[in-house]
């Protein structure tokens, strides 16, 4: 993995607290995808007992899959501790001293590419925007494979290449440095399900197109959910006016019926946790197969 395309965690868990704020006023694309992935969950009929919301932000996600799985225990997980801190609802003193079985939904403070669970503990992880802040999916889908249960489901949506090529395409050439994060193809996802030993994982995809007056507006609001370049070869310190006016003047060529596209390629996905054979294998048989512990 080349540096460029590192993301530097502590910068992507800053960016997020300072955003937690702003973040539910600006985020309507992120709502409206959950929407879109909610809808989904029409067509499969299933209730898991546990479920995991992997980069919960602020808590949308959560609260409408509360609504729908009224028995279910909710985990909600996010790298910044403010968004968890906006999630979680003010709640009186005596709702705190309630039996632990009749507080539905759990908040922790963590990292989705090492999450702290136990194995085959999750019913159905549910993670909506947030693998692109992953540096490696590899792990992050091996991690998710060991905390789900035998049919248990990963349902998921993530950026694919073409997001904010508007904005990429503005600043190429401007200075040498990456502006825009890096995102994974939806085939190469798909391939990582399959080596991952998840089962008939589903993949498809859309473009979503929203609309600016001007540039600045689509980097306000990137900044108020917190979407900033994060990726260790970014630009360090600000960029002179010269270059700024350069990337206006480039993104003001694709201005179309008196506004600026910022594009996104919405990847999404879902795949089941078969039975593994090789489960009721013992440690000796195991290792006399070769098989990893």
């Amino acid at each position: 993995m080349i540096s460029e395309q590192i993301l530097d965690k502590k910068q992507l868990r800053t960016a997020f607290e300072r955003a937690a704020s702003s973040y539910d006023q600006a985020a309507v694309l992120q709502r409206e995808i959950s929407n879109r992935m909610l809808a989904r969950l029409e067509y499969i009929k299933y209730k898991p007992d546990v479920i995991l919301d992997a980069g919960s932000g602020t808590g949308y996600g959560t609260q409408q899959l509360a609504k729908r799985y009224a028995s279910s225990q909710l985990i909600a997980v996010d790298i910044a501790w403010m968004m968890l801190t906006h999630a979680r609802p003010n709640t009186a003193w005596w709702q705190r001293l309630l039996p632990l079985q009749q507080q539905r939904t759990d908040y922790l403070c963590a990292d989705i590419e090492q999450i702290p669970l136990k194995n085959e503990s999750v019913g159905m992880i549910w993670s909506n925007l947030a693998l692109q802040w992953c540096n490696d999916l590899n792990h992050t889908f091996a991690e998710m494979h060991r905390i789900l249960r035998t049919d248990g489901l990963l349902m998921f949506s993530t950026f694919g290449p073409d997001t904010l090529k508007e904005l990429r395409q503005a600043f190429a050439g401007i200075d040498g440095y990456s502006h825009v994060n890096r995102f994974v193809d939806m085939h190469d996802i798909g391939d990582l399900l399959l080596n991952h030993r998840f089962s008939t994982p589903v993949m498809d995809m859309e473009y979503i197109t929203l609309t600016y007056d001007d540039m600045i507006g689509v980097m306000r609001d990137l900044k108020a959910i917190g979407a900033h370049n994060v990726i260790q070869g970014r630009r360090q310190g600000l960029m002179g006016k010269h270059q700024w006016q350069r990337a206006i003047a480039a993104y003001e060529t694709l201005r179309g019926d008196g506004k600026l596209p910022a594009t996104f390629e919405v990847v999404y996905g879902h795949a089941w946790k078969p039975f593994d054979p090789r489960s009721i294998l013992t440690p000796e048989t195991r290792r006399q197969l070769g098989l990893p512990p």
